[in-house]
């Protein structure tokens, strides 16, 4: 998957946790002004940089010619994907939602846009400038945020998940006097934890599921049907559309949900500071194997199958426990596992 396809993959996610939920009340009757998004792009950089954030290239310009970025990504009913990168999901060109429909006969397809990609200096595009306030500074602290770490996708994007949703609710709670403007701001940081567990719980009955069929426990038709059950049951609670859920929606989310948990935990170990949080990430980081030493540890043939993507993480997630007991021992807490 390439860096353009990673950030497009995106979108998945911000549809199952209502970041990308249909605009209502929120949305600005008018387009932001050059002065109102450069200034709201600079107090809320301000705010990375005091946690430690390193300054981008992202969001500097805009671009009139630029609306959004599309997105198409189909697989097998038959096979739950690990996440966004399971070689399982196929990511095409396709520039509306027919064109991406007809690659994937008796396929589970998914198509959709998102308003900016991050880590290839992303200009504001024109959906940006009427995105709700909580939207517009989602994207900046998001996407900014992976250009501070290279960690595996499947732990990077729960952490900057984590981090952006606690950033700007203490930047809306700094910034904002009007409660109008703070409560959506809010509201979405408190969404994004518990929209992960419900991804992180449906995924799993859905996993369940797939084992048995794998087994020959469970017929086609009935796997079909009973993961459609659980489909429905997932978009009530998480407020979205009937329908929209399928196999490629449930494994781009869980890429920013299996580790959120984990995630939030060094979140809260580290007394809920987010300049410690992105420093101790940036020790992880530094500390963490190379992708060449999971092939070796795990002869393994390649590093882009699904089993390289579940070792890495794997082995990203003995770092972050290692370094966490490691600090905690040297301050001279308790040091129990997470």
């Amino acid at each position: 998957m390439t860096r353009l396809t990673r950030a497009l993959a995106l979108s998945a996610l911000l549809a199952l946790c209502g970041c990308f939920a249909p605009r209502g009340d929120s949305e600005l009757a008018i387009p932001r002004s050059h002065e109102n998004w450069t200034g709201l792009v600079s107090e809320v950089r301000g705010f990375a940089q005091r946690m430690g954030f390193e300054e981008t290239r992202n969001f500097r310009t805009f671009s009139r010619e630029t609306k959004e970025f599309p997105f198409c990504g189909y697989v097998s009913r038959s096979y739950l994907p690990y996440s966004y990168e399971d070689p399982a999901i196929k990511w095409l060109t396709a520039h509306t939602k027919e064109e991406c429909h007809a690659y994937g006969e008796d396929a589970d397809v998914t198509f959709g846009t998102t308003e900016a990609v991050g880590e290839r200096e992303t200009p504001v595009t024109t959906s940006m400038l009427v995105a709700p306030l909580n939207r517009f500074l989602y994207l900046v602290v998001h996407e900014d945020c992976h250009d501070q770490f290279g960690l595996p996708y499947g732990i990077e994007e729960a952490l900057c998940n984590v981090i952006t949703f606690k950033a700007i609710a203490a930047f809306g709670e700094e910034r904002f006097k009007s409660t109008a403007e703070r409560r959506p701001i809010q509201r979405l940081a408190r969404d994004g934890a518990s929209h992960s567990r419900v991804t992180v719980a449906s995924y799993e009955r859905l996993a369940a599921l797939y084992e048995q069929h794998e087994r020959a426990r469970l017929s086609q038709a009935a796997l079909l049907k009973e993961r459609e059950r659980i489909f429905r049951t997932a978009e009530k609670q998480l407020s979205w559309p009937r329908g929209s859920m399928n196999n490629v929606w449930i494994a781009n989310a869980m890429t920013y949900s299996r580790h959120y948990a984990l995630i939030e935990r060094v979140f809260e170990a580290l007394d809920r500071d987010l300049a410690r949080t992105v420093a101790f990430f940036k020790r992880v980081d530094a500390v963490k194997p190379s992708p060449a030493e999971v092939v070796a540890k795990h002869r393994l043939a390649t590093d882009s199958g699904v089993e390289f993507v579940r070792a890495y993480e794997a082995a990203v997630v003995e770092t972050i426990e290692r370094e966490l007991l490691v600090r905690r021992s040297r301050e001279g807490g308790n040091p129990g596992a997470l």
